[in-house]
């Protein structure tokens, strides 16, 4: 087919499906970017939004109007303006009219139109009633100044303004937001004064760049008052590109050790965030909380109280939770898209859209000066005429009795124009009295001046850039006010894990020989006590806090660690830890271990070799654990030992040939994981054969007294009498007196 396009016999015009489905939907896709979800940058404003505007003005609804029925204002606007769906309209209306959604709202509502709660709470379009703000001026005062172009409406019997002259950037102001299609459009709100003295700070430097302008307008400014707590360098980087995301955070406060929540970030419901936080407390994962209370009233519109258990929660760690955990805090993407001055979508950064929207006021300050500029000398011409006329009154009216065409002969007597004719003639015979030459002159004169003021503005660039300058200035103290959104630069919100989450209750974990586990509440319970499987036997014991992590050691050296709270009850026999665990195969449990994070551990192998760590050295997640302390061959885990505070402590290791010996425990590095430093010095020979390996070990503070025991026998050494086993770390050591040479372990009193 040469051509897209065929006709046939009957006159009608023939496409391939393709190119009309491509067609038709290029053209449906450009109506709704232009004429549906994007606003214009020049008023900020989607077109029903625009044409309620306009038939709010029309309707003569200012802000001193009395108030009148909103229905009556949507049927203007559909008949007149806007063909379309009337439940559309009015939402559109009420979303202009809520202080809650629009940082500065054109409507002045009556009767319910919602609530931040909920916003689609609004009641139907015959029960409220409506009038313009006194900040729509700021968009409708100039519009019959011949500021405007005008379209014909949907069906070519009325006409609509193409924009409104907005005399601020509506589009920072209020923002935006609309899906088309393929794109869409984020703009958050800002406020009027700083956006204000960012376009007098361009007029007066128009090289002035992104960052210039930060220093006007540093950040988004939202209808409520929560924190924007998003960096610094970000906001740049969002008015750089026009792309970007802002958080926004709840603002509280403690009264009394309770927490008062007083500020929500934008569209956020207060009953959503109880309902969220409820929530929580009734899955008992907010066990710090005792109470939550809404106190909110038309004094306090946002006032939520959160009661915690006691004075020794960690407020900002618990808010912190909630911030991430809760709508406390929430993200909001920003896409500064809008379709710009030539009539195109376009991403602008912070500089663009202002230069745009100044070209824009440049062009209207501009044609409505030229419209006041006509207006003025067409007063002047008719002025001049009916002076003339004075000056000649007997002539005039002469003419005007005796001539059947007095107009004619007034133009060719006195040279008058036709419109100068035509007003001399309509002029009421008493407005010619010899007291109006004086007011005729004296309005003249008036005229005169604004005519060369308004000559002098249109001329020169600098005096209309002072004129758009002054009138900015106006305006944001007309209508300006104080930040409402301040940014505060804020740590990252961060959820609370399980174990924080957790009630903290002592609790006992008990390790049979078998590796089987159990937990006991308290910490008074005597574990040897508990019954066993046959066969099996008490192992080792950790007392802890039921939210620790309880650390398990095998033979191969790995450690593992589970939440406390999560093992088996000690009623009954508990069960295996490879039900949970995964250790090498042929590999046992040798210990369990417990308490405080940063508490201190010797651990060490009978080779002789060991090094200190802190518990959360050995916290390991997975269920495979991670390898700690390395074994030499033939090598086994000696029992880990507790390092008590007392940085003048001793360690003590004795072997299985009676040697003893005691060394400073800060001669012992740290480490996180590997084989140690040599603790007790064993011949090479003797270690390979596993003739001589160390049979105990432990770590005494400095006034403790070290027990030995060997069989039935028990003997206790004084510091004292210890000293004469203490040497350097690694060394051979002291041999025991005879009868505690074949040692069966050590312990402290």
């Amino acid at each position: 087919m040469s051509d897209l396009t065929t006709p046939n016999p009957e006159g009608l015009e023939r496409l391939p499906l393709h190119l009309f489905s491509e067609r038709a939907y290029l053209d449906y896709s450009m109506y709704v970017i232009l004429d549906r979800a994007l606003p214009h940058v020049g008023d900020g404003l989607k077109p029903v939004q625009r044409r309620i505007l306009y038939a709010m003005s029309d309707l003569g609804l200012s802000a001193t109007a009395k108030f009148k029925k909103s229905a009556r204002t949507v049927g203007d606007v559909l008949g007149k303006f806007h063909p379309h769906g009337d439940s559309a309209c009015y939402e559109a209306m009420v979303l202009m009219a809520q202080s809650f959604s629009y940082r500065y709202p054109l409507i002045d509502g009556q009767g319910n139109w919602g609530s931040a709660d909920d916003p689609k709470s609004f009641a139907a379009m015959r029960y409220t009633e409506a009038r313009l703000t006194r900040y729509s001026e700021v968009l409708l005062a100039e519009v019959g100044q011949g500021t405007v172009d005008w379209q014909p409406n949907f069906d070519g019997t009325l006409e609509e303004p193409k924009l409104l002259p907005a005399r601020l950037p509506n589009l920072l102001l209020n923002g935006a937001a609309g899906i088309a299609v393929g794109m869409a459009t984020d703009i958050p709100s800002h406020n009027l004064r700083e956006v204000a003295r960012a376009c007098i700070h361009l007029l007066r430097h128009p090289e002035a760049d992104v960052a210039a302008l930060m220093r006007d307008v540093p950040g988004p400014d939202l209808p409520t008052a929560g924190e924007i707590i998003t960096p610094a360098p970000e906001l740049r980087r969002l008015y750089e590109t026009g792309q970007g995301s802002i958080k926004q955070r709840a603002r509280w406060s403690l009264e009394q050790g309770e927490i008062v929540i007083t500020a929500l970030p934008y569209q956020v419901s207060g009953n959503r965030i109880m309902e969220q936080i409820a929530g929580q407390m009734q899955a008992k994962k907010l066990p710090m909380i005792e109470d939550l209370r809404d106190e909110s009233d038309h004094e306090c519109p946002t006032r939520f109280v959160i009661v915690p258990r006691s004075s020794r929660v960690d407020v900002p760690r618990l808010m912190s939770h909630l911030f991430a955990t809760t709508d406390l805090e929430k993200s909001y993407r920003v896409n500064l898209n809008m379709i710009a001055m030539d009539g195109r979508p376009r991403v602008m950064n912070l500089r663009e859209i202002l230069g745009e929207w100044l070209d824009y006021r440049r062009a209207t300050v501009r044609r409505r000066l030229q419209h006041r500029l006509d207006k003025v000398l067409e007063r002047l011409h008719l002025l001049q005429g009916l002076l003339i006329a004075f000056l000649n009154i007997d002539e005039v009216i002469r003419i005007i009795r005796t001539e059947d065409e007095p107009k004619a002969v007034l133009m060719a007597r006195f040279e008058l124009a036709d419109t100068q004719a035509e007003y001399v003639l309509n002029t009421r015979l008493r407005q010619l009295a010899r007291l109006e030459e004086v007011k005729i002159r004296a309005e003249q004169a008036s005229l005169q001046a604004e005519r060369d003021a308004l000559q002098a503005t249109l001329g020169d660039p600098g005096r209309l850039r002072d004129l758009i300058i002054e009138e900015l200035q106006h305006d944001a103290d007309a209508y300006g006010d104080e930040r409402r959104s301040p940014l505060v630069e804020r740590e990252g919100a961060q959820a609370l894990n399980d174990t924080e989450l957790n009630p903290s209750e002592p609790v006992t974990v008990i390790l049979s020989q078998k590796g089987w586990v159990r937990s006991a509440k308290g910490h008074d319970i005597d574990p040897t006590t508990l019954g066993y499987k046959a066969g099996d036997g008490f192992l080792g014991a950790a007392r802890l806090r039921s939210n620790q992590l309880a650390v398990f050691l095998d033979s191969t050296g790995r450690a593992y660690a589970l939440p406390a709270h999560t093992l088996p009850s000690a009623r009954g026999q508990g069960e295996p830890l490879t039900g949970r665990l995964e250790p090498p195969p042929g590999a046992s449990f040798v210990a369990v271990l417990g308490g405080d994070a940063d508490g201190r551990w010797l651990l060490a192998s009978d080779a002789g070799y060991g090094f200190m760590c802190t518990l959360s050295d050995l916290f390991a997640k997975p269920r495979t654990g991670k390898a700690v302390l390395t074994l030499p061959a033939g090598a086994q885990v000696l029992p880990p030992v507790c390092v008590p505070g007392d940085a003048a402590g001793l360690v003590v290791a004795v072997t299985s040939n009676g040697h003893l010996l005691a060394f400073p425990i800060a001669d012992l590095p740290a480490l996180v994981r590997g084989k140690g430093n040599k603790l007790i010095g064993i011949p090479a020979a003797k270690a390979r054969a596993r003739e001589e390996h160390v049979v105990a070990m432990t770590v005494l503070s400095a006034a403790a007294h070290l027990v030995i025991l060997s069989g039935k026998r028990r003997r206790k050494l004084k510091p004292d009498e210890l000293q004469r086993y203490v040497g350097e770390r690694g060394r051979r050591g002291t041999v025991l007196p005879r009868g505690y040479q074949h040692v069966d372990g050590l312990a402290r009193e």
